[in-house]
């Protein structure tokens, strides 16, 4: 075997930007599947969504006690049960025989998912020290930014070639492999395994956090003012404040509440919170304006929103390059000041604008997202100890997911009050082009609150990530790249 022998850094980058790129994916490729899933299962309008909507409050539920799941029984087994149930959960979700069964096979599919993510970035950043972690951030990504930009385009060739069932079974041979290489070549870690589980405090944040993304998610839909979506969204937001009073009187908290009290931590989340909704926002908005307002097929829709993905691609050995010499506050302050610019031409599409000029903003808006998601990624972690960073990556993904859908909700909202269709002549329905074009000014608004945040980054709080590169020692990573 010492002749197969991988640099762990090697080993771990491949086993995560494979299970992180499939875990993603997942929440992005059902959406095209949806109208034959209704069709499949006889049901009528937007109840369907519940497949999308159980995957993203399942996903939410894990994720507080994947941190201490990774520490007590060990970051290895943790991640690799996680992935091989998440590829069991989806040949199951393709085996589906009524909508039922498809819920809760989606639902194993988010709580497996939930784990792998921020155990997986523990792992890497473990494994990695800071002075290297901005080509580990690049590494990070590339699923991160390519999976939901993939995953519409993808769903679209399985449905309109194959079936809907393909969307799911595309996981398995994936996950099967990732999991046999990360047995063989994966290192084991454990921390703090004497501490007890802190039951309050999953079930607070498990059932508190459910609600809240079940309201964000499905608020536009229901109206935010439906009793559904009131009483998920006001006894979701009492059990996360009584969350926090729990956690910060506990000694050993299943979620350390106290690393906001690092000023460099919590700043860089809450910029990647409002960043990321902002994008996230553009890439939900971007679709439903070419195949609702336009009326051009799923597949060229994911082919026309893709290149934002090769955009951040593009922009990340120039990030990595400038990152050591300028620092994280004026990268990300730059970044993001360009990709607000680029949403706010989108806010002049119609519907005669050319798809390829779509796609050279939308490349651009992506190019400027990547200043961000590197800068503030390496950033964040400068001053965690290992013995932190399964708690820290485990907030850190939380208020990820939390952006996420923050952006997809208020960008719903905005929809639906502006309405997507309005009086034609002789009073045939035609798409409003005007709720895109407000959508994505609303984006950029959301992106220049992240902007108004950064301004309270300190360069220095960040020096640990930055000497490798300012001290002219730079060595190549060990970490192949995958070929786009």
């Amino acid at each position: 075997m010492n002749r197969f022998r991988l640099n762990p850094k090697v080993s771990v980058s491949i086993v995560f930007v494979a299970a992180l790129f499939m875990s993603i994916m997942d929440g992005t490729i059902v959406t095209v599947a949806l109208p034959s899933l209704g069709k499949q299962f006889h049901m009528a309008g937007t109840s369907i969504n519940i497949v999308m909507v159980v995957y993203i409050v399942s996903l939410s539920v894990l994720i507080p006690v994947s941190g201490w799941m990774g520490d007590r029984w060990g970051t290895k087994q943790i991640f690799l049960s996680a992935l091989a149930l998440f590829s069991l959960a989806s040949a199951l979700c393709g085996l589906a025989w009524n909508i039922e069964a498809l819920v809760a096979f989606r639902a194993l599919q988010g709580l497996t998912g939930g784990a792998l993510i921020p155990v997986g970035t523990a792992i890497l950043y473990r494994t990695f020290p800071p002075s290297e972690r901005i080509r580990l951030s690049s590494i990070l990504m590339i699923p991160t930014v390519l999976a939901p930009a993939t995953g519409p385009v993808i769903g679209g060739f399985f449905v309109d070639q194959l079936s809907w069932r393909w969307i799911f079974y595309v996981n398995i041979p994936f996950g099967i492999a990732a999991t046999i290489f990360g047995l063989l070549y994966l290192q084991e870690h454990r921390q703090a395994a004497d501490e007890r589980f802190d039951l309050p405090g999953f079930v607070l944040a498990g059932i508190g956090l459910a609600l809240t993304m079940y309201a964000l998610s499905e608020g536009a839909s229901f109206g935010w003012t439906s009793p559904s979506i009131m009483s998920s969204a006001i006894i979701g937001l009492l059990l996360l404040a009584a969350f926090v009073i729990v956690e910060l009187r506990t000694p050993t908290p299943m979620i350390d509440l106290r690393l906001f009290g690092n000023h460099i931590f919590r700043t860089c989340t809450l910029v990647g919170l409002f960043g990321s909704a902002g994008f996230l926002g553009v890439l939900f908005v971007a679709p439903l304006y070419l195949q609702e307002g336009r009326g051009i097929s799923a597949l060229l829709s994911g082919l026309t929103t893709f290149p934002e993905s090769i955009g951040v691609v593009s922009s990340m050995q120039i990030v990595s390059r400038l990152y050591g010499r300028i620092g994280p506050r004026r990268l990300t302050i730059g970044g993001l000041l360009w990709a607000t610019g680029m949403m706010v031409f989108m806010c002049f599409v119609d519907g005669n604008t050319s798809l390829w000029l779509i796609r050279i903003l939308l490349f651009l808006m992506g190019g400027g997202m990547a200043y961000m998601f590197l800068s503030m990624q390496t950033a964040a972690f400068a001053t965690i100890t290992p013995a932190q960073m399964g708690r820290a990556t485990a907030v850190y993904n939380v208020l990820w997911q939390l952006g996420s859908a923050l952006g997809i909700a208020v960008m719903s909202t905005v929809l639906s009050i502006v309405g997507l269709s309005r009086p034609g002549t002789q009073g045939i329905p035609v798409p409003n082009l005007s709720a895109y074009q407000i959508a994505f000014a609303v984006a950029a608004v959301l992106v220049l609150i992240g902007v108004s945040i950064t301004l309270q980054i300190r360069d220095k709080d960040a020096e640990a990530t930055m000497r490798h590169e300012i001290s002219g020692q730079e060595e190549p990573l060990e970490v192949p790249m995958p070929v786009l």
